[in-house]
């Protein structure tokens, strides 16, 4: 299935895009910008062979979906840059240096046990980083985002509600945010108990498919997406919360990604955020103070892939004392995406600067985000701007009011 040429027919080229694709705004390049790349879209249906400078332009782009939000005429760019970006996969030829690293990546960060493995290395790879920046900038990106893991913390397979139960829920664990944040997903449990949901966190969770799917990579997508739907059937849940923007935006789409029997299967899930499903079930736990000053980072996939951007300062303006600051620019990308600042590490590291830029300006003592890869990125770029951010998830934030301990 290669790319629909109705939804490129739906670009009338109007340049609405421009401004909000982070690619075009740092280079100014017409083929690196939305509707630049729909018209090199046009061209391969039209018979044109994917040359490798057109493979570069769609490679380039960063699927953060800021030009589905500010489109006009409602085109599914989302859409075309994932068939596009299969097409690419089936037919272009990379060079062997490039397939080697996407082989490496789409080996690991797809599945929870093999991350396992490499957190006690990622300190010896962090001082090697410097050599790894030699042998290919991607091994050099990826150790130089590596954060400092906390020790493993391992969750039951229900928590149960503190007071009256209003919902059971199911709870994906993710991949680099089961391995390299774990306390994020032990404060989204706790939260959701102390909000009076029962959490059932099925043991044997895999990939959702989020990175191969933004990716190209179909058949794995689907592949892991069968595999996530069957877990949560099996654990008899009908609502799944999700804390990482990236996976949710993907597992929404499931019924997109897949066919037949199984697209029905994957619509009678109901999959939601973390901040989406509070929001709608309406807080009954205590929130104590916290004296804290707080830039909220949008995440990409969560403002413009979910529209979900109202909720999660809602929740975080219901903290008391709590002082919530804008991020400027805060609907350009900071270059995480998914992969993306392992496969481009040079636009990713000049995004990740213009982000951590506008994140110091606030003065905000806090950096709060909802997608783990936003959370690396620019706690990456703050340091190399010779500055350091506490980081924080939603879900952190929220966990230490509910329980009225500190940050």
């Amino acid at each position: 299935m290669g790319t629909d040429p109705e939804l490129i027919d739906d670009c009338v080229h109007c340049g609405f895009c421009l401004p909000t694709c982070p690619t075009y705004v740092l280079w100014g390049e017409e083929m690196d910008s939305p509707r630049g790349r729909i018209h090199l879209m046009k061209q391969h249906v039209e018979g044109t062979p994917v040359t490798p400078a057109m493979a570069g332009h769609f490679d380039a782009c960063l699927g953060c979906m800021a030009c589905v939000t500010a489109c006009p005429s409602g085109v599914r760019y989302d859409r075309l840059i994932e068939q596009t970006r299969a097409e690419v996969e089936r037919v272009h030829e990379r060079d062997p240096q490039e397939r080697a690293v996407r082989g490496i990546v789409f080996s690991l960060f797809p599945y929870p046990r093999r991350l396992r493995l490499l957190r006690p290395g990622m300190g010896l790879a962090a001082r090697l980083a410097p050599f790894l920046e030699r042998v290919h900038p991607s091994l050099g990106a990826m150790v130089a985002l590596a954060p400092e893991v906390e020790r493993r913390q391992r969750l039951p397979r229900r928590v149960r509600a503190r007071g009256p139960r209003r919902a059971v829920v199911g709870m994906l664990l993710g991949c680099v945010q089961r391995e390299f944040f774990p306390q994020v997903n032990a404060a989204t449990a706790r939260v959701l108990a102390l909000e009076g949901c029962d959490v059932v966190i099925p043991p044997g969770q895999g990939c959702c498919g989020a990175l191969s799917v933004h990716s190209g990579r179909a058949d794995q997508a689907r592949r892991l997406a069968k595999r996530t739907i069957r877990t949560f059937e099996r654990a008899g849940v009908s609502v799944v919360v999700v804390n990482a923007a990236g996976c949710g935006s993907s597992m929404k789409e499931y019924a997109d990604l897949l066919t037949g029997e199984w697209a029905h299967r994957a619509r009678r899930i109901r999959v939601v955020d973390l901040a989406e499903w509070l929001v709608e079930l309406g807080p009954v736990a205590e929130r104590h103070p916290l004296p804290v000053t707080v830039a909220y980072h949008d995440a990409c996939h969560l403002a413009h892939a979910q529209g979900i951007r109202s909720q999660p300062r809602e929740l975080l303006s219901g903290i008391p004392g709590l002082v919530l600051k804008e991020v400027p620019e805060a609907a350009i990308c900071c270059g995480s995406a998914g992969t993306y600042n392992i496969f481009q590490p040079e636009a990713a590291r000049d995004l990740g600067d213009r982000k951590a830029k506008s994140v110091a300006s606030t003065g905000a003592e806090l950096l709060v985000s909802a997608n783990p890869g936003c959370t690396m990125q620019i706690a990456s770029a703050m340091r190399r701007a010779g500055g350091e951010i506490r980081v924080a998830h939603t879900a952190e934030v929220l966990d230490a009011s509910l329980r009225g301990v500190g940050l």
